[in-house]
């Protein structure tokens, strides 16, 4: 997941994540998880390692801003689970409600993610917006704006309930301006290219590094540094991390670090 940040200073940041799927660590192709007795999602990936044990891993490491993803029901327990075992270094996403919010920061979230709670019947709410942001802080909200392209129109549209909705919300210079009134961060999955490790969306991540007024996080289909320089190019430096590494001129002392990765991110800054 590649996030944006405008005046961000040069230095090594990595942004993790967990995405829980019945109470398991999982990798999950973007739009196989559905709804209905019998649909299994296709998977890349499960661990066998707690979440406790990753949100552990990541305070070890000084990361911070991960994100816990609740994939459908039964995750609770494993959301929380990774909140207490690094307390404000996580967010946490997956049916997040104005009625709930407060509860998941009091259980040690840094900020709480919503998307589908923000849209009645396929429209998006400001009125839900300026709800949730008065009542839990706007410094505590991450709107999720993942999104699909659609075949009879340019451009992407959110998707809602784990993807499988696509609204008529258009993700647009107007909408982000509008809606950074009511949150922090931004947090952006390519839904059509999650999981497939095939390659990013590069259209998307030029329009939200042109966009986005405020943090923006892009998720999906990095598979190797050459999306990572792509990215990087694409967005003149404007960005945090989750799944890569970036590193400054000071080659900050990090186990994580890789050596190639230090030198095409070296190139870039200078």
């Amino acid at each position: 997941q590649l996030p944006v940040l405008a005046a961000m200073p040069p230095r090594s940041i990595f942004r993790p994540c967990i995405d829980l799927h019945e109470g398991v660590v999982k990798q999950i192709v973007g739009g196989s998880l559905r709804d209905g007795a019998g649909s299994r999602p296709t998977t890349n990936f499960v661990s066998q390692d707690s979440p406790a044990a990753f949100a552990q891993m990541y305070q070890r490491d000084g990361l911070r801003g991960g994100h816990v993803i609740m994939l459908g029901p039964g995750n609770t327990d494993a959301a929380k689970e990774a909140l207490k075992a690094y307390p404000r270094g996580l967010q946490v996403g997956g049916g997040i409600t104005i009625d709930n919010a407060s509860d998941w920061l009091d259980a040690g979230a840094e900020k709480v993610i919503v998307t589908s709670w923000l849209f009645q019947d396929n429209q998006f709410s400001e009125e839900r917006a300026a709800a949730l942001s008065k009542r839990v802080g706007r410094e505590n909200v991450v709107i999720d704006l993942s999104c699909r392209r659609k075949a009879t129109s340019l451009g992407w549209f959110v998707a809602t309930n784990r993807w499988q909705t696509v609204t008529d919300f258009a993700i647009t210079a107007d909408s982000l301006q509008r809606l950074s009134a009511y949150a922090a961060e931004f947090l952006v999955h390519a839904a059509d290219v999650e999981g497939l490790c095939q390659g990013i969306d590069q259209e998307l991540v030029e329009a939200l590094g042109k966009w986005s007024p405020i943090p923006c996080t892009y998720a999906g289909g990095g598979r190797s540094l050459d999306d990572l320089k792509l990215v990087m190019i694409s967005l003149l430096l404007r960005l945090l991390c989750t799944s890569f590494l970036l590193a400054s001129k000071k080659k900050e002392k990090n186990p994580l670090l890789n050596p190639s990765l230090l030198l095409c991110c070296e190139q870039i800054f200078s």
